[in-house]
């Protein structure tokens, strides 16, 4: 079994998790790099490493020292357009830490690095003290991330129930430990 070590990442990280990410939007989301939904990826220092509470945790492969998966948490709740208005409103911006780029290459799924780099995020947030609720969105086409949520946290809208499915992602509150 392979062994990983867990961290906050460093910019010697950088080039590593994006890779992760961006090979993730391209394979298991089918989309590719879109700027309005993906610019984080691109100025990972900026949006994760530079600012106070913020946070881009990555599991490193013992073996070789590459990064095998990422999780990140920002503070910033999530935005209407495109969310529905009632989501927004529930989780606004500084009073939520939202959880973003859980991604574990496929070569490394099955060893419980989310719930890892997950319980990281929550430990980060916790010890942030400012923090009310920790929310997620998830596409739920990608195989076993909606399963994975659901045993993490409530699911609190899912927007295939909307007339004409809306983004077709769910929205979930997962607990502050």
């Amino acid at each position: 079994m392979r062994e990983y070590c867990i961290r906050e990442a460093t910019p010697d990280d950088v080039d590593g998790a994006r890779s992760v990410m961006l090979d993730t939007v391209y394979r298991d989301f089918g989309t590719g790099y879109v700027p309005r939904w993906h610019q984080d990826i691109i100025d990972l220092h900026g949006a994760y490493l530079a600012p106070a509470r913020h946070t881009l945790l990555v599991a490193v492969d013992q073996r070789d020292g590459t990064v095998a998966a990422t999780a990140a948490l920002d503070s910033r709740g999530p935005a209407h357009p495109p969310n529905p208005r009632h989501v927004a409103e529930r989780y606004p911006s500084g009073e939520t830490a939202q959880l973003r780029r859980v991604y574990v290459r496929p070569e490394n799924r099955r060893q419980g690095l989310a719930r890892r780099l997950v319980g990281g995020l929550l430990g980060f947030a916790a010890a942030d003290g400012g923090y009310r609720s920790v929310y997620l969105h998830t596409d739920p086409a990608v195989p076993g991330a909606e399963a994975f949520w659901r045993a993490l946290g409530k699911a609190v809208h899912d927007e295939r129930e909307e007339p004409g499915g809306g983004q077709s992602v769910v929205h979930f509150e997962v607990p502050l430990p």
